[in-house]
């Protein structure tokens, strides 16, 4: 649900501003209604910002250096500026000796055609009058008398080009590539590698140990310059008034929040006054929700918070993205192992405790369909023959089992399609609710009388499945049908011309019932992703057997276990994407559209005091 926020207005004596906005950070619960003109002009803002994102950008390449389960050391003294200073020259450093390496490296590959050479003797030889040089040219270019017109020696052969050497007491000049040999040879050069790793090896450790003791000061550096940041964003949100002698500054508070915030109010004597926001105001917006229901927030967030004047839709996509989730991976035992790997996560990394229990409720949504349907790592429970699985093989819902009874229809697609169909059902009515909240239900008509002529078409069709319906019952229904195509037709637009109506009306019924179709169809890849995940498990399982049948039994248990293992973990990866990607398109295109959702909400930020004061 959304939480319910009071707007404030403040009028505060320009003497006492600064004071009264450290007081209202160290309340922390006022959301300051920013002016974006304001902030958008100011360089001094700007600066802070860049700092900020300079400060952020550090800690990201600091993070990889801090060490598996160690600590920072607690906030310290420290100046800002300085730490940016060293860690700026420490990663110069290590940029620098990888570069050294790197090139000492393709230098070590270059030299390494010319062999184990000394250069002190080649110094000797051209002291002695004798002219080295080194070529190197196609095998095709290469010309015999070379060997006895200039002395030329080949060194090696590698590919298609030649490496060779000439000795005279002049320089020559051939159709070749001319070579500079490196003072050390390869061999020499890769040591002088491995010096530079050991180097950087130890510059390396020198990083561990500076990121171990400054990490958290750059945290609460990066805190201090927001909290600057802030701050100065207040000071441009307010407006002077009476010749610049009085500030005027707005903002939001969580109803649950007054008391804390008007008991400083009171005590400082500052003149306020609280508001109910308007319809058409920015109000910040705050989720608060169940346990459950809190862990499909950042689903939320991912495409757009709602805004004040609609409903959170959280609660009510969260049962379905679990369904659907298991839906499409479909796999029990695929779902078992996301249920053990998320429950380990959970108590060894407490940091991702909430993904972690997110997991855990995707991954026991797909034990259960998997062990509805039967599916148990690629392995369809149905068609085997343990004597333990005898008496429940008939419950499975299979195409064998129940299919014959919906007309030929695999019931995992039936299952899909009346979900989806629910679903958007459900949307509509979210839709008839919100729209009845924000402006009356007037406004609404139109789309309820959308929702009960669909149930209504549905009831009609149950004599087609078999069930009879009195006489009284289907007249009662014809009639509910067209007081609902009058309302669809001719009140679609309350207080506008009834032929105006009209024309949006047939044009709006074509949009729905296209549309609706559509979006009903859109669930079967439910069904067809969750089929296909199984039938490549089932796959890799048959290559496993059938790629080892002609194996010694000692031997065969090896290989069988490495495609296993490389099969499955390809699928599950495989399955996973697209048992996320589904539900969120099934979630933000056909639930949020047939909900009505406008979204375009900003969180809810409180003014408050970040850092650690040194």
């Amino acid at each position: 649900m959304i939480v319910k926020m009071k707007k404030y207005v403040f009028l505060v004596y320009h003497k006492h501003y600064t004071d009264f906005l450290e007081k209202l950070r160290k309340v922390g619960v006022l959301h300051v209604a920013e002016k974006a003109e304001g902030i958008a002009d100011n360089d001094q803002l700007r600066d802070k910002m860049q700092l900020s994102a300079k400060i952020k950008k550090t800690l990201t390449e600091a993070t990889p250096f801090l060490l598996p389960n160690t600590t920072p050391q607690e906030v310290s003294t420290y100046e800002g500026a300085e730490l940016l200073k060293t860690w700026d020259a420490l990663q110069a450093e290590k940029n620098r000796l990888q570069q050294v390496i790197a090139a000492t490296q393709k230098e070590a590959e270059r030299m390494q055609v010319w062999g184990k050479y000394d250069s002190e003797k080649l110094a000797k030889l051209a002291k002695n009058g004798y002219v080295l040089q080194f070529f190197c040219c196609p095998k095709r270019n290469f010309q015999t008398e070379w060997e006895s017109d200039f002395n030329a020696f080949i060194i090696n052969e590698i590919g298609s080009n030649l490496y060779f050497v000439t000795v005279n007491h002049t320089t020559i000049t051939l159709d070749a590539e001319a070579v500079t040999l490196n003072a050390r040879n390869s061999k020499q050069l890769q040591l002088d590698v491995e010096a530079q790793n050991l180097l950087l090896t130890a510059h390396q450790a020198k990083m561990e140990a500076w990121v171990h003791g400054n990490f958290n000061n750059l945290e609460n550096f990066a805190l201090q310059v927001e909290e600057t940041i802030d701050f100065q964003k207040v000071e441009l949100s307010t407006t002077p008034e009476a010749e610049e002698k009085v500030m005027l500054l707005e903002g939001f508070c969580p109803q649950a929040n007054e008391g804390k915030l008007n008991a400083m109010l009171e005590a400082e004597g500052v003149y306020y006054k609280v508001f109910e926001p308007k319809i058409d105001e920015d109000v910040p917006i705050k989720l608060k929700n169940n346990f459950f229901t809190k862990l499909f927030e950042p689903i939320t967030e991912l495409y757009s918070l709602p805004n004040y004047n609609e409903i959170d839709l959280t609660p009510y996509l969260a049962p379905f993205f679990m369904l659907f989730f298991g839906l499409c991976l479909g796999d029990g035992g695929y779902g078992l192992l996301i249920l053990i790997a998320a429950t380990i996560v959970k108590y060894k990394f407490p940091k991702f405790k909430s993904v972690a229990t997110l997991a855990q409720f995707l991954g026991g949504a797909t034990v259960v369909v998997g062990l509805l349907t039967g599916m148990f790592f690629g392995i369809s429970l149905e068609s085997v023959t343990w004597p333990w699985l005898a008496n429940v093989k008939n419950y499975f819902i299979t195409s064998n089992n129940y299919a014959a009874k919906l007309g030929g229809y695999d019931p995992m697609m039936v299952v899909a399609v009346a979900v989806g169909l629910f679903q958007i059902l459900f949307a509509m009515g979210l839709k008839v609710v919100k729209t009845t909240i924000q402006f009356g239900f007037k406004y609404a008509a139109a789309d309820c009388a959308w929702l009960i002529i669909i149930l209504d078409g549905l009831a009609l069709l149950l004599p087609v499945l078999g069930v009879a319906l009195p006489q009284t019952v289907l007249y009662v229904l014809y009639g509910i049908a067209a007081v609902c195509a009058f309302v669809i037709l001719f009140y679609n637009s309350p207080g506008k011309n009834p032929f105006v109506n009209l024309g949006s009306g047939l044009w709006g019924t074509y949009g729905t019932v296209s549309g609706l179709l559509g979006d009903v169809l859109s669930y079967i890849r439910l069904f067809a992703l969750g089929l296909a995940g199984g039938i490549l498990g089932g796959v890799f399982n048959m290559l496993a057997i059938s790629l080892t049948a002609d194996m010694s039994p000692f031997i065969r248990w090896l290989p069988m276990l490495f495609i296993l293992l490389f099969g499955h973990s390809l699928n599950i990866l495989l399955c996973i994407i697209s048992s996320i990607v589904h539900p969120l398109r099934l979630t933000f295109v056909e639930f949020y559209k047939n909900a009505g959702f406008e979204g375009g909400g900003h969180p809810y930020k409180p003014f408050k005091t970040k850092t650690t004061k040194l």
